[in-house]
């Protein structure tokens, strides 16, 4: 069954349900179960600071659910992380263990689908004049890759998805379960919901980056493929396709993927893929919340043997020794 319903309706619909505190010692965290003509669970929102707030959504969709909306200006920078569930709308179509970036701008009339499924997101939204106090209340001193994030409120937004990285993920299921109350609480959420733009806006200088060295020589179709191969690549670090399958998968010559994602990445494919691992490796060794072992399965090393040799050879230290003298600084 598939239910379409406006904005203006559903809106309605949650201001019909109580809004309750979740955390009894702060005002500010507030729960919000979704009706049950839509399904089970709820949606949870911390106003952190004045423009920064986190919303953690734990729903179970009974039906399909089309969402009619506007023509909406969107002040704040909005970064929707997808442990589980999906959804479709003009600009994005995120899935599992993918993020969507939203930047400042206009949000055009359009319909947000939402399948049948068991959701669980965690949604950052931070207004640009709160990013900019990282740097002095200035946009103009963000970097151009970021810049193109804020945007007035009469030209469209920026979006961008993305397959989440295992560092996102540990910081993710940290938020979730957070065990203090109060402001400890407060400033722990604080702290990784900082903690996840920062990866996000990471991730996007690098992207824009080579999306500019490779836009001279690729067709931009091209590289919008091969950002589909990197995709399906980092959303298999455990068994990988062959480059020959990966390049069917996208439609495109092996050889034209191949020289197409040196281009745009500066590395082979799988040079890529075996850096990237290396690097998330390094950051959950530094979270000291697992073990070598553990950090190897995570990141797709079948051998801890190889994986140690290949980490120091990149980094200079073993992981146990780099993880030991991590904890000391």
């Amino acid at each position: 069954m598939t239910i379409t319903i406006s904005e203006q309706a559903f809106l309605e619909l949650e201001d019909a349900q109580e809004t309750t505190q979740y955390d009894p010692c702060d005002p500010l965290d507030t729960i919000w179960n979704i009706p049950k003509q839509l399904g089970q669970g709820y949606y949870r929102r911390i106003e952190l600071r004045s423009g920064l707030e986190l919303e953690i959504c734990n729903i179970r969709q009974r039906d399909r659910v089309i969402v009619e909306t506007p023509e909406t200006p969107n002040e704040l920078l909005t970064f929707h992380f997808h442990i589980l569930g999906q959804h479709q709308d003009k600009y994005t179509q995120v899935g599992n263990s993918e993020y969507a970036i939203y930047g400042s701008g206009l949000f055009l009339q359009y319909l947000f689908d939402s399948p049948q499924q068991k959701a669980l997101e965690v949604v950052v939204s931070i207004h640009p004049e709160t990013l900019c106090s990282f740097l002095g209340n200035s946009i103009e001193q963000l970097s151009i890759e970021l810049q193109t994030l804020i945007r007035p409120i009469e030209q469209e937004l920026y979006t961008r998805v993305a397959p989440l990285a295992p560092m996102m993920q540990n910081v993710l299921w940290q938020i979730l379960r957070c065990p203090y109350q109060g402001i400890a609480k407060r400033m722990y959420l604080e702290a990784k919901a900082l903690e996840l733009v920062s990866l996000a806006l990471q991730r996007e200088i690098e992207i824009q980056k080579g999306d500019r060295r490779a836009s001279q020589s690729l067709k931009s179709e091209t590289i919008e493929r091969i950002y589909q191969a990197k995709t399906i690549l980092l959303h298999n670090l455990h068994e990988p396709p062959s480059l020959l399958a990966l390049a069917q998968q996208v439609s495109l010559s092996d050889r034209t993927l191949k020289r197409g994602f040196h281009e745009l990445f500066g590395k082979t494919v799988f040079g890529y893929l075996h850096d990237y691992r290396l690097e998330q490796a390094r950051q959950l060794l530094e979270t000291g919340e697992m073990n070598v072992t553990e950090v190897a399965q995570a990141i797709g090393f079948a051998s801890r043997s190889y994986f140690a040799t290949a980490f120091k050879k990149k980094f200079g230290h073993n992981p146990k020794d780099y993880q030991q003298k991590k904890r000391f600084f």
